[in-house]
């Protein structure tokens, strides 16, 4: 509750949230955007997670673990590149007209374009330990300030984080000796490992990342683990890079536990096309175990400087976009309601065709092997015959498929490529197509489509190719807004 509250302060005193942060989208047709992202895969590439976004000459740079990286001129529409050397949890940033990776269990990378090639940047082999120099840093980050660079990197478990200036003519050298930040405190309940954050002293501290803003730095870490849906983000806050820090009154930054978007953690910052600052970061799925996907919301920034964002999973206006039109799903727990008429082509055992509609991701929808084309049909209108019957303004679909969602260490991802097709209907009978990827060729494991309203009482999703020999919906989204609605069967009787 306290960061909604700070949210509305933030719009209520004008603060650093922009116009374009501030609109709730009750109108307009701008563009928008959906968590889960939908990332073009592979080959090559995932991304799984742990996510470095930076802006250079106007264009933004996306670097996951899984390999690979993304480009975009707006932060909505990622293009996807090879690229050889990306690390588990990377980091890129600029110095001195070159760019640095950084990443787990690696040495320092270098090249002169920001999509490589990147090589061994200076001595790796006689870095020997953490004291000594750079091999032993975990969740790495360089942050550059005043032309002076920084090392930010975590320890294990609480040890917590640490920082050191690096030399200037050499980065993969540290200039002195580094300090502690600050470490695991258990009295920071979302801090602690678990489900329910349960135990008191185990965490896992990590993915230190450094903002400067109106010359506050804002160091973001993670905790309590990527395993955990509890997983989410926190800051501090110093008037210099190596502290002394203050832990944020409001946090934890990043938390959400339940829905399709759980375990909200390991970011990065960015400003956007829009002028205002943008969060983006991990989001750990229940099923694949480990699976993992990219999310990202605006920060809100209060008059003490505090941050805020409200993580999302509805369509929302896309960066730069000052209104766009608000969306409700309206298919969820649709299937086995009473008196719906949805029906699916198959299902396998414990692989509920219901599970394609719960708005979770752990469950999962598995039609039987033999089905060419599975199909799930979802009546949007549930009534029994003395309800009238409610319409929808369906405008757009999100669809999470199984494929390619576990955390991707590797630098091959499988072919994920996806053909279907979507259909509504007002009676059951007749349908009109709004949605043709029958001839998609682009892999994705997560979708998000717009389309223009349209009214119906049915939505009907159908696979007509899929890699692989067995396909999974974890979850089926439609999104829109009441319409219309049509008198009951059965008048109700008035009361006397």
């Amino acid at each position: 509750m306290k960061i909604n509250r700070l949210c509305l302060l933030c719009a209520l005193l004008m603060t650093a949230c922009t116009e374009s942060q501030q609109s709730n989208g009750e109108s307009g047709d701008g563009r928008r955007y959906c968590n889960p992202l939908p990332m073009v895969i592979g080959p090559g590439g995932n991304a799984s997670g742990d996510v470095s976004v930076f802006r250079d000459n106007g264009k933004y740079y996306m670097f996951c673990t899984g390999g690979g990286a993304w480009t975009s001129d707006n932060m909505l529409d990622w293009d996807f590149t090879p690229v050889q050397h990306v690390p588990v949890a990377p980091d890129v940033v600029k110095y001195r007209g070159r760019y640095y990776m950084s990443g787990n269990d690696c040495p320092l990378y270098v090249s002169d374009n920001p999509l490589g090639p990147y090589t061994v940047f200076g001595d790796w082999e006689n870095t020997p330990d953490v004291e000594g120099g750079w091999n032993g840093a975990f969740d790495m980050h360089i942050f550059i300030d005043d032309d002076r660079p920084y090392l930010f990197y975590s320890g294990r478990g609480i040890s917590g984080i640490f920082g050191v200036p690096l030399d200037p003519e050499h980065p993969n050298r540290f200039a002195d000796k580094p300090t502690h930040l600050f470490s695991f405190d258990s009295s920071h309940k979302w801090e602690r490992y678990g489900e329910m954050n349960e135990y008191n002293g185990v965490a896992w501290i990590e993915d230190p990342w450094l903002f400067k803003r109106d010359g506050i730095y804002y160091l973001q870490y993670s905790a309590s683990g990527t395993q955990w849906k509890t997983y989410a983000e926190g800051y501090y806050t110093s008037k210099h890079p190596l502290g002394p820090y203050t832990y944020a009154d409001n946090n934890p930054l990043l938390r959400k536990t339940d829905g399709l978007v759980t375990g909200t953690a390991h970011g990065s910052v960015v400003e956007g096309p829009d002028g205002g600052l943008w969060q983006f970061y991990t989001i750990v799925l229940s099923n694949p175990p480990g699976g993992r996907r990219i999310g990202m919301d605006r920060i809100c920034v209060d008059r003490k400087g505090r941050w805020s964002v409200q993580i999302t999973d509805t369509p929302q206006p896309a960066p730069g976009t000052k209104s766009a039109r608000t969306s409700l799903p309206v298919t969820i727990n649709k299937m086995n309601a009473m008196n719906a008429l949805s029906s699916f082509s198959s299902q396998q055992q414990g692989r509920y065709a219901s599970y394609a509609v719960d708005n979770s991701s752990g469950t999962v929808w598995e039609p039987d092997p033999s089905d060419p084309q599975p199909s799930i049909n979802v009546e949007l209108s549930p009534a029994t015959r003395f309800d009238e019957v409610q319409l929808f303004d369906v405008d757009a679909v999100r669809i999470m498929f199984s494929g390619g969602g576990r955390r991707g260490f590797g630098a091959t991802v499988a072919n994920t490529i996806y053909k279907y097709k979507v259909e509504v209907s007002t009676d059951g009978e007749d349908y009109i197509t709004v949605l043709d990827k029958t001839d998609n060729t682009t892999q994705r494991n997560t979708i998000f489509e717009e389309f223009k309203p349209i009214e119906c009482r049915f939505i009907r999703l159908t696979v007509t190719e899929w890699p692989g020999n067995q396909l999974g919906v974890i979850e089926f989204t439609a999104f829109g807004r009441p319409g219309r609605t049509e008198p009951a069967r059965v008048p109700i009787p008035p009361v006397i």
